[in-house]
């Protein structure tokens, strides 16, 4: 066996022979016997550059085999089917307006198109007069609307004056839960329809239940026909783009020690499906100047949602008969935003086109600021304006302005944590 002689330190070549050893690989060989390693064998180079050759070829094969079966999936279900995310043109998710710069303002623009949204909350909270609204903002844009009243309670003076276009407005008064659910469907499915309202869930009385005697045990039935129909409206609302809106009520569970016992009716079919599920409460009554009441605050929390940040709150003014006051919900998130500054008792704005920095002032009061604007139709207009900008030029730089507390104690949409709600009271 050849011994390869390695100078060490200008040490002189050694010419002792190795010990016997099993392996046939090269050594080398020190006079003090110091070194004594095993040599890469030449061939190590070659094998490696094979081996990155065969790790290209097979990728290559897996990268034309993926071509290949997403070829074949358009092909057997149309193309658009499916697709890498970085081929297809992101569009931003539209929304269809609240009614309340402050709730779109938490909602992240507004009510988000071809979602399921679930409004629920204790009873004259004001939920059916959130979903009018929406009805009536998707009208005012050209769109059309249904109303699926299972409660049989629906208000055509009422919601004239909310501003639905009540001679174009598609209603249904089912007689059992399966008849609204699959009129739902229907409407969904013809793309023809842009807002759909369910009036309410509770009220989806399964046909097993109306058939049968009052008392008679139906466990589960409602629940399951939730879920059943759920499965299918979610997908075709998807598809056609249209928003369905499911207001809901308030149970109480029995025997909680801890947490809040209130649930939702229908089962937790709705909890899954539901991109936006929206908690009203009432939090106070509105008074006038001759002390009788003519409205209430409701405070709206923002419980789940799946296209913008959740738990974030807005309180709207809701007056009677006449729904939700418009000149307050934009004086508050122009306040927000930093367009109208508030000092002491007195407001003031600044619009960002105006000719000079100096704010304007607008009124003494908050309720004194809500007559003035609502007297004022122009600078509401332009007020409204100023905030949607604001919140979309936000909404492009990445930041969350909403999300931050105010110093001076003027109105903001900052995430709360989620914690126990409170019980209405009966």
């Amino acid at each position: 066996m050849l011994v390869r002689h390695v100078n060490m330190r200008g040490a002189c070549s050694c010419s002792r022979p190795l010990r016997a050893s099993s392996s046939r690989e090269d050594k080398i060989h020190c006079p003090k016997g110091l070194v004594n390693q095993r040599l890469r064998p030449p061939q190590a180079k070659a094998s490696s550059k094979a081996d990155s050759s065969a790790d290209s070829s097979e990728a290559s094969a897996r990268a034309a085999a993926l071509a290949r079966v997403l070829d074949e999936i358009d092909g057997t279900f149309g193309r658009g089917t499916i697709m890498r995310l970085g081929d297809a043109t992101r569009a931003k998710v539209e929304t269809v307006p609240s009614g309340a710069l402050t709730l779109d303002a938490a909602l992240g623009g507004g009510y988000p198109k071809g979602r399921i949204i679930e409004v629920y909350g204790p009873e004259s909270a004001g939920k059916t007069t959130l979903a009018l609204h929406a009805m009536a903002e998707v009208q005012r844009r050209g769109g059309s609307a249904a109303l699926i009243d299972a409660e049989h309670a629906f208000d055509p003076k009422y919601s004239a004056r909310l501003g639905v276009d009540v001679d174009s407005l598609i209603i249904c008064q089912p007689e059992s839960g399966e008849m609204a659910l699959q009129v739902v469907d229907q409407l969904v499915r013809s793309s023809a329809v842009d807002i759909v309202c369910v009036d309410s869930v509770a009220a989806l009385v399964p046909r097993a239940e109306i058939e049968g005697e009052i008392g008679a045990v139906q466990i589960g039935a409602q629940a399951r026909l939730m879920s059943q129909a759920l499965r299918k409206i979610t997908t075709n609302a998807s598809r056609a783009g249209c928003t369905v809106v499911f207001i809901n009520q308030l149970r109480h569970k029995i025997g909680v020690l801890f947490g809040s016992p209130e649930v939702t009716s229908g089962g937790n079919a709705l909890k899954f499906y539901a991109s936006v599920r929206l908690d009203i409460r009432r939090r106070e009554t509105l008074k006038g100047s001759d002390g009788k009441e003519r409205g209430i605050k409701a405070r709206v929390k923002v419980v789940k949602n799946k296209v913008a940040p959740p738990y974030r709150i807005a309180e709207v003014d809701i007056l009677f008969n006449k729904g939700i006051c418009r000149a307050g919900a934009v004086l508050d998130a122009a306040e927000a935003a930093g367009i109208v500054l508030r000092k002491g008792a007195w407001y003031s704005y600044v619009l960002p086109d105006a000719p000079t920095e100096e704010p304007t002032r607008l009124a003494q009061g908050r309720d004194r600021a809500v007559e003035a604007l609502d007297a004022d139709s122009a600078l509401l207009t332009s007020l409204e304006s100023a905030v949607r900008a604001y919140l979309r030029s936000s909404d492009d730089a990445g930041a969350n302005p909403w999300d931050e507390d105010s110093d001076d104690g003027s109105a903001s949409f900052a995430d709360e944590t989620p914690a126990r709600s409170s019980s209405a009271s009966s």
